[in-house]
């Protein structure tokens, strides 16, 4: 056994990025579609990456958010995302418990692969976004 075989895989667990306001605003959730309850939740967010001109790395803060609980078929918005950010890569580690198991996964916005002509409107928020799972 490796301990790979130990850490349970992340299933049902995704992000969204929606628009929030015509183009002004935007967010990023966290989607539960597992039929059991997320607890303990704990979404650290950072993006980086490095100016193409200069080559000078870049790095914004990073963030910490916690939710105590996601029902199932919930989401919850975690935090605005500014157009800004969407050429940087967007890194986002989701850690949460459901019966006393720990669960954790790495989601990975790549630099550019966010753009607005690719929205959809996703039935499950009526807005228009995409999904990283």
């Amino acid at each position: 056994m490796n301990i790979h075989d130990l850490i349970p895989k992340v299933e049902g667990v995704f992000l969204a990025l929606l628009e929030e306001k015509d183009n002004a605003e935007y967010a990023v959730y966290l989607v539960n579609d597992r039929k059991d309850i997320m607890e303990g939740i704990i979404v650290t967010s950072v993006g980086f990456g490095e100016n193409l001109q200069s080559g000078e790395a870049l790095k914004t803060a990073t963030l910490r958010h916690s939710l105590e609980v996601l029902l199932p078929e919930e989401y919850a918005k975690i935090e605005l995302i500014v157009p800004e950010v969407f050429g940087l890569y967007n890194e986002y580690w989701v850690s949460f418990w459901v019966d006393e198991v720990l669960y954790d996964k790495k989601f990975l916005f790549l630099p550019d692969s966010i753009k607005i002509e690719d929205f959809t409107v996703l039935p499950k928020f009526n807005k228009r976004g995409i999904f990283l799972t």
